[in-house]
């Protein structure tokens, strides 16, 4: 499943994460593509959960997460940070719909990859590095491989490709990294 942490046009990473599925397919991956935008879900609050429920969205979102063995997320920074979007969609994809459900069923034992791409000189690398801490949190092991894509504004052809080979091949090595472990850990069929 492959899903940007941006719903906004012309999003850098929504950018990014179209090449980099493309490239998963390439290396022998099934890819679900997800817009964030199709999700619109409110900020987690307990209160709004016992109140009505986990939101419809929130439910949909969480199902896609559990039906696919690998996520495949580009991630904006905010002020050295995920984006609240993406934040906001993992803390209620986390909940559990019922008193016997297994915890973070969502997540537990299925794979990553994180890549980002930002203006700044840093590419997003500090959003990385909050997001492999979050899913590592939530029981996802992702892939050593990562890569952040710094001065996006200039990094992108006007057809939306990546100019620079050196990220291309990046970005490459980074998927390629994640369809090998997700099939060998065969998560399906365990």
């Amino acid at each position: 499943m492959a899903f940007a942490g941006s719903s906004r046009e012309g999003s850098y990473n929504r950018g990014l994460l179209a090449q980099a599925a493309r490239f998963a397919e390439e290396a022998g991956g099934l890819v679900t593509k997800v817009d964030m935008g199709d999700y619109p879900m409110p900020i987690m609050n307990e209160d709004l959960e016992a109140s009505r429920g986990i939101p419809e969205n929130a439910l949909a979102f969480k199902k896609l997460l559990a039906d696919h063995d690998g996520f495949l997320i580009a991630s904006p920074e905010y002020n050295g940070f995920v984006t609240p979007l993406l934040k906001n969609a993992l803390d209620w994809a986390s909940r559990s719909e019922t008193p016997d459900e297994q915890p973070l069923r969502a997540f537990r034992g299925k794979t990553a990859a994180i890549i980002a791409a930002s203006p700044g000189r840093l590419g997003g690398l500090r959003s990385l590095s909050m997001l492999r801490i979050l899913l590592t949190n939530l029981g996802v092991l992702v892939v050593p491989a990562q890569h952040a894509v710094s001065g996006a504004d200039e990094a992108f052809e006007k057809s939306g490709e990546l100019s620079d080979r050196r990220n291309i091949s990046a970005v490459r090595r980074v998927v390629k990294e994640l369809v090998t472990v997700t099939g060998a850990l065969d998560i399906r069929g365990r």
